[in-house]
């Protein structure tokens, strides 16, 4: 028998963004044409798909870590860099994700396996080697899309970060990192009927008997270790029925498979108890061991958080199965305790899967059963579509506004003062400076001016001074391993002057691109005309100045050699004063 993984812990990472290109195009005649740096491609994404072809996790058991496809750099000529590819990983429908919390001992990924499945701890763990956390999705339906990490957006490139103040950057933002974290995945299987009971009840046998499935059949308790899924035809109808391993008093509480195989039937629509009849335990019969089931459901499903329009496990339909009726004694109990059943309003069917007895009485019911059950299920879905529910935001809009000046809730960023036995810490969070620091090259002097430009637009400088920050303290921005930390030094604010009063000029501003300055833009067919009359005009007006002088006798004859000691006049004599 294959092996059956219904919990595994996933290691997903999206792909990381490219980083923008810093290119400078340049032409013919003209060296430098302005910044044309591509922008990167976006990181690719992991996607969970619920896929009906898809029937247990067992992959996700030997290959629990999942990457998506990173971005490319930007190039030269304003290319962007191409997209990471999206990792689609197929789950089957019923699959519940959830946030790893934390260790739970040795993580191996084994879930409930086989032999392995009776070695469950009951602490809401199994063997997936983390706790289940938030709960993220529940994929439900077939085609339902889950993205567990999103991939980075890719940096912008110089071209994209010009503008009229900088008009030719240096400096290119880098890829943002794709999203990295671990996910639980729990498989709760999806059937119209689950088959409950105590162990050796004979739940395999129906199942076998019903439908084509072939589970494990033995004369020993909790031969079941593993759910089983049947289609069942009953005339022009079909449904599913699910095998549940054997359930004793506690299960609730995690006793015998326990929790592990309890949240298979969060998803059937029927609760079918089977009941051993023909049982030689002195301490048990039918009735009891329908309450002491009823009991244990009852606690399980008081944990239960199900989503809207999912009908809770008391309101279920229940039908009493009474099996082993083919033994004499079997089915002289049963006709006792069937009155008791009926008096509690509930549907009582004799069978013996030896003899298959009863078998298709018990098929047909199940079939109008389910018919029932699914106009109900899809008449609360189709409830809760139709009703619009407006959730007030987690978070309020956090940007800052003018005179609102010192009200925590107006920042997009928080600023938390810590107390450490070497000084003061200042720890910055939020998204945008999380961001912009992922963002930035600290090996660009550029880089480094233009973050500190976002920053002190978005106030985090002024709320440093307003928490009494000095020049000298640690900040850090971000949290973790991501976390960057320097000294604070407010020194001046981007856009203001010198001490000597010169106003700076924008950061990534080139003169050559300046208006004013040569070679800044082409001129025209006009400027040319007149640069060139101005030119003409004043070579006319040197010569007649330097033709008047010549008249007036201020130069000299060239073809007199008036001065001996000349070395290149025409005579080149060269002679000295000593001579």
């Amino acid at each position: 028998m294959s092996d059956f993984v219904d919990r595994v812990t996933v290691h997903v990472k999206g792909g990381d963004g490219g980083n923008g290109s810093a290119g400078i195009k340049r032409e013919k005649f003209k060296p430098l044409a302005g910044p044309n740096g591509g922008n990167g491609g976006d990181g690719g994404s992991v996607i969970f798909v619920a896929d009906r072809n898809a029937n247990s996790l067992l992959d996700y058991r030997f290959m629990p870590h999942r990457s998506a496809g990173n971005g490319t750099m930007g190039l030269g000529d304003t290319k962007d860099g191409s997209k990471g590819a999206d990792l689609i990983l197929p789950v089957p429908v019923g699959t519940v994700i959830f946030a790893a919390s934390r260790k739970a001992g040795k993580a191996d990924n084994a879930g409930s396996v086989g032999k392995n499945a009776n070695k469950a701890t009951g602490n809401g763990t199994g063997n997936g080697g983390r706790a289940s956390g938030e709960p993220l999705a529940d994929l439900r339906h077939e085609g339902d899309r889950f993205v567990a990490a999103a991939g980075g957006s890719g940096g912008l490139g110089n071209a994209a970060l010009a503008n009229r103040t900088r008009r030719a950057p240096g400096f290119a933002l880098l890829g943002e990192p794709g999203e990295e974290r671990d996910v639980v995945l729990e498989l709760k299987s999806i059937a119209d009927v689950a088959l409950v009971g105590f162990p050796s009840a004979g739940k395999s046998s129906l199942i076998a008997a019903l439908s084509s499935a072939k589970p494990k059949i033995a004369d020993y308790p909790f031969t079941t270790l593993v759910p089983n899924l049947g289609v069942v035809v009953a005339g022009d109808q079909r449904y599913t029925i699910a095998d549940v391993p054997g359930l004793i008093p506690g299960a609730s509480q995690g006793k015998g498979l326990g929790l592990e195989f309890l949240r298979h039937i969060e998803r059937t629509e029927i609760i079918a108890h089977v009941i051993d009849c023909a049982t030689f335990e002195p301490d048990r019969d039918p009735v009891g061991d329908y309450h002491a089931l009823e009991r244990e459901l009852a606690e399980y499903a008081d944990k239960l958080d199900l989503p809207l329009g999912t009908i809770p496990i008391p309101e279920r339909p229940r039908i009493i199965v009474l099996n082993k009726i083919d033994v004499p004694d079997a089915r002289e109990l049963a006709d006792f305790v069937r009155p008791d059943f009926e008096r509690m309003g509930l549907k009582v069917f004799e069978i013996s899967t030896a003899s298959h007895e009863g078998l298709k009485e018990l098929n047909f019911a199940l079939a109008a059963m389910v018919s029932d059950m699914r106009q109900e299920v899809a008449r609360r879905e189709q409830a809760e579509e139709e009703r619009v529910v407006i959730k007030p935001l987690e978070q309020r809009g956090l940007r800052r506004r003018r005179g609102a000046a010192g009200a925590a809730d107006a920042l997009e960023f928080t600023v938390e003062r810590i107390e450490e036995p070497d000084g003061v810490c200042y720890q910055v969070t939020g998204t945008k400076p999380e961001r912009w620091v992922m963002q930035t090259n600290f090996d660009n002097d550029e880089a480094v001016g233009y973050l500190a430009d976002r920053l002190a637009k978005l106030g985090v400088e002024d709320e440093l001074r307003r928490q009494g920050a000095h020049p000298g303290d640690e900040v850090r921005i971000g949290r973790g391993d991501r976390a960057v930390a320097f000294d604070w030094d407010p020194t001046i604010a981007a856009g203001a002057e010198m001490l000597d009063g010169t106003q700076l000029g924008a950061r990534g501003k080139d003169l050559r691109l300046e208006p004013d300055q040569p070679g800044g833009r082409r001129r025209t067919n006009a400027e040319r005309r007149r640069q060139y009359h101005e030119m003409m005009d004043a070579k006319t007006a040197v010569r007649e100045a330097m033709m008047a002088e010549r008249k007036a006798g201020h130069w000299a004859d060239p073809g007199i050699d008036d001065d001996r000691h000349d070395e290149n006049s025409l005579f080149g004599r060269g002679e000295t004063s000593e001579e």
